[in-house]
């Protein structure tokens, strides 16, 4: 279907790609994954429009190759009246119409030649997306995401998430032989993820999907495409079988570049002893000897190990301590009522303590945002932040937190960085470098831009964190980072999230969304939930242990102890193939 070969791109501040190649094949279904700002998007438009780039290499499409697409950033039209199934059908209903029309001027022109050709063209576009049998396609799509009950629903009633589904479902039903889905999971709940991954496995077409999603990785892809520091790694099989070939290619390595460094450091004694005895005796033999071993450690450092995809990039995320006051309540809530889009939240009561780490959790469109919006707002009679509590959020809304038409330098400027390399270093530590610091808030990716904002909360003293989705757009290692972080701070943290790792790994309770009111839940109520509702409960634990595994891997890795992570790592391997 697609045939990449030794592409170079880049913009004026920073080279994306490095003589890169990869093939896609016809039904395979890909992810396509690494850190954020390496230049994924830009990829997969590359391939989609490639007239428009200046590039060097080679990108071949298959002729029959037909490319539908979906956005990361799908926004609804609520003025848009129609019904789920008139939405659906849309594209067919307006090709039936344009061939109509067609039949009709052929009736009454002169020279039929170039209608027939246009009739002809129309007439293989609809045959191509088996126009015959729109509807019951339709439908079955409905069926298998689980969404039969929304055939009549009107677009303004559904949820954000339910709207992000059927926009995937729409490019679906055009038969397109090569599907490219960006970041389709962003913001879906636990149940609208699942009509995803339905989606997915039941697609017969070729997929290409940029996602950080660990639940989708390990359910819907049979290849990997890895993007990290220009260079690009293409595996044949699943997100688990390849992060064991990870980390087994690390260890290789790492003993590899233990014996190359001990070597080295032979070679760099043997130079200075030879380059004392050259000056003390003024030998040209020993001279030439020096010279010799000389280009010998060249050698050696020159080709010492480089592997983009074995150290990857993981931002260091450290919130500030602060102290934290038994018993104080630092947010209330009380006899809180709001309206929005033709739903309801009513009776609305809880607080939170200083140190407590709460999750909002619920359906999509179910009034989570509004509600933490009126939070940071704190102008409403039933809101009370404590006067003596300060407080930092992580927002998704444009312009929120941050002026997007200024540059990263200023926004730093802006918080009281006084120098160009105290920001170089201060950002380095979250991933964010090079010629980050010159590009407009507005140009970062996704990902940067949730890591820029994290960047700010970190450098402030709040003893009260309130994000929205915080591990929206990031890559897996800027999540876990993340997680580690939340864990590790001793302030009150609210968040609404649809990560159940994060929510289940961070929290200490849950505040349910449903039925227009909160109800309070144990994380160990949550988690049991989310089992017997959304996900496998074996699947679950074993991705659990996963996770463990693989941090006391990197722990063992820092201490150089090699042996342990080989008993690791088949432990690793044996839980994978489970």
């Amino acid at each position: 279907m697609i045939q990449v070969e030794k592409l170079s791109f880049g913009f004026p501040a920073k080279d994306l790609y490095k003589e890169i190649s990869f093939s896609l094949e016809k039904g395979q279904h890909c992810a396509f994954i690494g850190s954020n700002g390496t230049g994924k998007s830009t990829l997969v438009d590359l391939i989609i429009h490639p007239d428009q780039y200046l590039y060097d290499g080679k990108v071949t499409k298959d002729a029959s190759c037909r490319i539908g697409y979906a956005s990361q950033f799908a926004v609804r039209d609520k003025e848009q009246e129609c019904t789920v199934f008139e939405y659906l059908s849309e594209r067919f209903v307006k090709n039936q119409q344009a061939i109509a029309a067609v039949c009709e001027e052929m009736a009454v022109a002169e020279d039929v030649a170039p209608l027939f050709e246009k009739y002809q063209a129309l007439l293989d576009a609809f045959e191509a997306m088996d126009g015959d049998h729109y509807a019951n396609n339709i439908r079955k799509q409905l069926y298998l995401a689980g969404m039969r009950e929304l055939e009549e629903a009107k677009l303004s009633q559904l949820s954000g998430g339910e709207y992000k589904l059927l926009q995937i479902m729409r490019e679906m039903l055009l038969s397109q032989n090569l599907l490219v889905l960006d970041e389709p999971d962003v913001f879906l709940d636990f149940n609208n993820l699942n009509r995803l991954r339905q989606l997915i496995n039941g697609y017969k077409g070729t997929l290409l999907v940029i996602t950080h999603n660990r639940y989708l990785l390990n359910h819907c892809f049979d290849k990997l495409l890895h993007l990290e520091n220009g260079d690009l790694q293409e595996y044949d099989g699943n997100y688990s079988e390849y992060r064991c070939s990870q980390i087994k290619e690390k260890l290789k390595l790492k003993v590899q570049s233990l014996e190359e460094q001990e070597e080295i450091e032979r070679t760099e004694k043997m130079v200075d002893i030879l380059r004392a005895r050259a000056s003390a005796l003024a030998n040209p033999v020993i001279g030439s000897a020096v010279n010799a071993k000389q280009t010998q450690l060249d050698r050696l450092r020159a080709r010492q190990i480089k592997a983009p995809f074995i150290e990857l990039r993981e931002p260091k995320i450290e919130f500030q301590a602060v102290d934290t006051e038994a018993e104080r309540t630092v947010l209330s809530i009380a006899d809180y009522n709001v309206s929005f889009d033709d739903s309801l939240l009513s009776n609305i009561n809880f607080e939170l303590r200083a140190g407590e780490k709460v999750a909002i959790v619920g359906a999509n469109g179910t009034g989570k945002t509004t509600l933490i919006r009126d939070i940071l707002n704190n102008n409403h009679p039933s809101i009370h932040i404590n006067e003596a509590t300060s407080y930092a959020c992580l927002s998704q809304l444009k312009d929120e937190n941050m002026d997007e038409t200024k540059t990263v330098y200023e926004v730093m400027e802006n918080l009281g960085f006084t120098t160009k390399e105290r920001i170089q270093a201060y950002l380095g530590e979250y991933c964010l470098t090079g010629d980050t610091l010159k590009q407009k808030v507005g140009q970062l990716s996704g990902g940067e831009k949730n890591l820029l904002q994290i960047a700010m909360i970190a450098n402030t003293n709040a003893e009260l964190l309130i994000l929205d989705e915080p591990t929206s757009h990031l890559d897996l290692y800027a999540q876990m980072a993340l997680e580690k972080a939340l864990i590790n701070y001793k302030g009150a943290i609210l968040m609404v999230s649809h990560d159940f790792y994060l929510v289940a790994n961070c929290a200490d309770y849950v505040l349910l969304v449903e039925d227009n009111t909160i109800r309070r839940l144990r994380t160990r109520t949550f988690r049991k939930m989310v089992y017997d509702k959304y996900f496998d409960v074996k699947y679950l634990e074993i991705d659990k242990k996963k996770q463990e595994l693989e941090a006391d891997i990197t722990l063992a890795f820092k201490k150089n102890e090699l042996n342990n992570v080989d008993k690791l790592c088949s432990q690793l391997e044996a839980l994978s193939a489970m």
